[in-house]
């Protein structure tokens, strides 16, 4: 059981408070690390996670020169012990209490009305997807469940030539998508279209990129308690996971340029969709980051099966 919020203010009250940066994340990671919280959006341990918290709250970047020397006011240690409130006594994701997430190198709002970001389709996006699609240029992408717009942003500003559209079934999604798109200054180039995945698209795509919902319903409430303040639309998909899936190979070879390139990501569901897929030659890109389960097929791959 996560502690109470009295328990987590006697936790910081014991011994002299801490007056730095430095001293601040150390402590915190302490903290962290007692409490169990679970590392899995941005950050995969207890003092990166503590340096996101205590460096948001003190108004500093992570590569600002000194950081750690700087000496916290009495307004800031305040806002700190509330941050770690919500981090360990709420459970809620540090990206929800700061606000914001980073995609690719990219600054993206985020907020409990969109997933947090933390896919793997960045490091694809920032190598051009090579050596698996061809070389010709990406003029058109599409992206399925956009959320908050980091996959669809990523990809514009990676192919400055392109025009982008993104789907979201949540309106309230697009909300904080629209919100990235106008920080990023790709008004001109990326729209949003209310949808549920590709229903009412069409015309073709260069490259169709997707990261749907692929959580078993049953094993949504066995998630980290962490994963449960994110919208449960964004990641039940079924009994198996796969309902979206589905839909996504029905739907894509329509939409697909013939030298088009489709990215489904599944996750840990990949041995699944492979089961349930046996006629399709599913290529699994390996990421140095870490990650798995994207699924890349080609156009004429998906024709073949049909």
């Amino acid at each position: 059981m996560p502690p109470a919020a009295s328990e987590i203010h006697s936790m910081q009250s014991e011994g002299p408070a801490p007056v730095s940066v430095a001293d601040s994340i150390r402590h915190w990671a302490d903290q962290l690390e007692q409490a169990g919280v679970y590392f899995g959006h941005g950050t995969d341990n207890a003092w990166d996670e503590a340096a996101t918290l205590v460096l948001s709250a003190a108004g500093l970047d992570h590569d600002t020169p000194g950081a750690g020397d700087v000496r916290l006011t009495q307004a800031q240690l305040a806002q700190i012990q509330a941050y770690f409130g919500r981090r360990i006594g709420e459970r809620e994701p540090a990206a929800y209490i700061i606000g914001e997430a980073w995609f690719a190198g990219l600054r993206m709002n985020v907020d409990p009305r969109v997933l947090i970001p933390r896919s793997p389709f960045a490091e694809l996006i920032l190598t051009d997807f090579m050596p698996w699609r061809t070389a010709g240029p990406v003029r058109r992408i599409l992206e399925i469940g956009t959320g908050s717009g980091c996959i669809a942003i990523a990809a514009a500003l990676q192919w400055p030539e392109s025009q982008v559209v993104a789907t979201d079934i949540s309106a309230a999604a697009l909300q904080v998508a629209q919100a990235n798109r106008l920080a990023h200054g790709l008004e001109d180039r990326l729209g949003f279209v209310q949808a549920d995945l590709l229903d009412g698209i069409s015309g073709h795509y260069d490259l169709i990129i997707t990261n749907p919902p692929y959580v078993p319903a049953a094993q949504v409430q066995d998630l980290p308690a962490e994963y449960l303040h994110e919208p449960g639309l964004g990641l039940a998909s079924g009994p198996d996971g796969l309902a979206s899936a589905r839909r996504i190979l029905q739907d894509a070879p329509a939409l697909l340029a013939p030298d088009g390139l489709l990215a489904l990501e599944v996750g840990v569901g990949w041995p699944a969709l492979e089961a349930a897929f046996p006629q399709l030659p599913f290529l699994w890109p390996e990421f140095e980051a870490g990650g798995e389960g994207i699924a890349l097929l080609t156009a004429a791959d998906l024709a073949a099966a049909q």
